[in-house]
């Protein structure tokens, strides 16, 4: 089994093969962030529209319990 291992991972001996493989993952760390972000913000648009939704409709409510009482 550690054959295959050994034979599967790849470690250049010339170390600077790395820098293109660290500059991708640094790409494709900030575009992560910058989704999270982005989703993060749309989730709270969500749940401002909701919350004004829901203060509407219980303002309605008590309004046809008033009228219903007179």
């Amino acid at each position: 089994m550690n054959a295959w291992i050994v034979n599967f991972l790849y470690f250049p001996e010339d170390k600077s093969a790395y820098i293109p493989a660290a500059f991708q993952f640094l790409i494709f760390a900030i575009l992560c962030v910058l989704a999270f972000r982005w989703i993060v913000k749309i989730s709270k648009k969500q749940e401002e529209k909701t919350r004004e939704l829901e203060e509407r409709i219980l303002r309605e409510r008590q309004l046809e319990k008033q009228k219903d009482q007179q």
